[in-house]
């Protein structure tokens, strides 16, 4: 009964058109102060207990550094050296498109930045060298998705909060699915180029491609201190977006010089607006938590789910079904602090390992982000190429296909990712 009353008000209030994080807020406080005994101050300890976590720290220093990244002329660079890498194949600017996202996303940890610091770049070049706008729409929306699941990754450090997983191996972990999805959505544009017989650019010879590497090395230097940091075990995940940061900010003023001293008060504010805005729906998922926990939702439907006897199979369908209809309503950030801690004990009693079921939530967010109502990429997008929602859902439908076959990979393959993890010794 609890249950249908706590999600009945969150849909009523959603539906009003109410911030998705003031909806938890309100929804938590109505059913306590008018259906429990919870004493008010248990949810005030909760509210701080709750956001307190080392790994929390995170997220606006990953924030930061992508958006030096973005405004430092960092993805330039990136995009000049994939162009010289695979442009002379088919397709060659849209297969740089993949590859240049892939790359960003490694030092980003957003999929929207990653969207905006390519494709604004990329996109009119693609258009200016004859592909077709939907062309390039398409390979951008969804190469861009590569930004959560690559590490360093926002989502990933949500998803940590939320159920105490181990951010380390959740990073390491995503590192093979998320090459081997590169490597998918590249096959993909390759085809449809090759196919339609799309423009491809004239081969950079080797000094060419050195020159490029040269220009872009201290990007690229970026995902070696994250990663390498990690894995030496040299400083933590927390640890590692704080010297992301510095570092970012250090070769966009300093190396590249593409942003002033006078710029970086307006970054810090655009980050510090970001960073708000993702630890206030925390918060408020905190609490949505609290209230689930003390109600014993989550530990109810885990009893209900394996009484109906749901084997890992059907489970697995119907996690991925739930966060895909999630999708169409809220954007990643929401999905996890409200579904992981209801879907997580369940997975656990089944015997999944915690870190994969990380990242098949990850790639589901991937998969939500790219299709309407609400996929922050296309929204993204369609203010880089002035396109309509419903032209750019048609746009990317080719990649979105691949992201699904993609995403029964990773569901039913869990040593896709956790075979790095558990060889670092991350990972039992």
């Amino acid at each position: 009964m609890s249950t249908a009353i706590i999600f009945g008000l969150l849909v009523a209030l959603m539906l009003t058109g109410m911030p998705i994080s003031i909806s938890l807020g309100l929804t938590v406080l109505t059913f306590l102060y008018t259906m429990t005994q919870v004493p008010i101050e248990s949810v005030a300890l909760k509210l701080f207990t709750g956001i307190e976590k080392f790994e929390i720290m995170a997220i606006p220093f990953f924030i930061l550094a992508g958006n030096f990244l973005t405004h430092g002329g960092v993805a330039r660079r990136m995009i000049k050296f994939a162009t010289s890498m695979v442009g002379h194949w088919h397709g060659g600017l849209g297969l740089a498109g993949v590859l240049a996202c892939a790359l960003f996303a490694a030092v980003s940890g957003s999929s929207p930045a990653t969207v905006v610091a390519i494709g604004s770049i990329l996109l009119p070049a693609m258009v200016k060298a004859g592909f077709p706008k939907r062309f390039g729409a398409g390979v951008i929306t969804t190469s861009g998705a590569l930004g959560i699941l690559i590490p360093p990754s926002i989502v990933m450090v949500m998803y940590s909060v939320s159920t105490n997983t181990s951010v380390g191996a959740l990073f390491m972990a995503g590192v093979i699915p998320g090459l081997v999805m590169a490597t998918m959505l590249g096959l993909t544009t390759w085809y449809r180029a090759r196919k339609f017989d799309y423009p491809r650019q004239a081969k950079a010879g080797f000094g060419e491609r050195v020159k490029a590497f040269r220009e872009s090395m201290w990007g690229l230097f970026l995902i070696i201190i994250v990663m390498g940091g990690i894995y030496t075990g040299l400083f933590t995940p927390t640890e590692a977006a704080a010297m992301s940061a510095v570092y970012a900010f250090i070769i966009a003023v300093f190396v590249y010089k593409d942003l002033g001293l006078k710029d970086v008060p307006k970054v810090l504010l655009n980050s510090a607006n970001m960073s708000a805005m993702l630890l206030y729906i925390i918060t408020n998922a905190v609490l949505f938590s609290f209230l689930m926990t003390s109600e014993n939702i989550p530990q109810a439907m885990a009893d209900w789910l394996l009484g109906e006897g749901l084997g890992i199979v059907a489970f697995l369908l119907v996690v991925n079904f739930l966060l895909l209809m999630a999708g169409n309503f809220m954007e990643p950030s929401s999905i996890i602090l409200i579904m992981a801690p209801i879907l997580f004990p369940v997975a656990v009693k089944l015997g999944i390992d915690p870190v994969h079921f990380g990242i098949l939530i990850v790639v589901n967010m991937e998969v939500g982000m790219c299709h309407p109502p609400v996929g922050l990429n296309l929204y993204v997008a369609s203010g880089i190429t002035k396109m309509g929602i419903t032209e750019l859902t048609i746009a990317v439908w080719p990649w979105l296909l691949t992201m699904l076959t993609f995403l029964m990979i990773v569901t039913y393959w869990p040593a896709l990712s956790l075979w790095l993890p558990r060889t670092l010794g991350m990972i039992q």
